[in-house]
């Protein structure tokens, strides 16, 4: 009997002391918990400074995905409308986040950085087609200064897929 009322004054106790804590409720939707620097959120395709896409279609993220959430279709870039500075560029881009585990794999596998986890956490759905992030959901916004894609250029501007290697001779056989 003693053993017992012993529990429970010892049960109470704890329960007392906690009452004169500091809380630590959040108010959620106007109050957001910081994240972990390596927290891996939303996909964001991002876009050079000019406004130019960096995806250039090339589907090494979809091959790396180990859930198969990832579906890319590439298509041929011209002068008259250039979505990428390469030769090709992601006509569609669709990720589903019903698959998605949010590994990075996606990210690691991007030659040009294109594919980004942020750190925005607040992805719910209210249907299955919902879940399925197409690229104009993916694209970052213009930044300043930028235009949006596609773009007109000057035929022979861009002949390799990443702007910072154009000074770099091509090799011909």
């Amino acid at each position: 009997m003693f053993k017992e009322l012993g529990a429970l004054v010892k049960g109470l106790s704890v329960t007392f002391r906690s009452m004169f804590e500091p809380k630590v409720t959040i108010q959620y939707p106007e109050e957001k918990r910081p994240v972990s620097r390596r927290y891996r959120g939303r996909h964001v395709l991002r876009r050079y400074e000019n406004g130019l896409e960096r995806c250039i279609g090339c589907a090494l993220c979809a091959a790396a995905c180990p859930a198969d959430a990832i579906f890319v279709e590439a298509a041929e870039n011209t002068d008259e409308e250039r979505y990428s500075p390469g030769e090709r560029y992601a006509k569609v881009y669709e990720i589903n986040y019903l698959r998605c585990i949010f590994c990075g794999f996606c990210e690691e596998a991007c030659p040009t950085e294109a594919i980004v986890l942020t750190d925005q956490y607040e992805l719910s759905f209210t249907d299955r087609w919902d879940a399925i992030y197409t690229k104009e959901r993916l694209l970052e916004p213009v930044p300043p200064g930028g235009q949006p894609t596609p773009q007109k250029t000057e035929p022979g501007k861009f002949v390799k897929a990443i702007p910072e290697m154009a000074d770099f001779p091509t090799w011909k056989p």
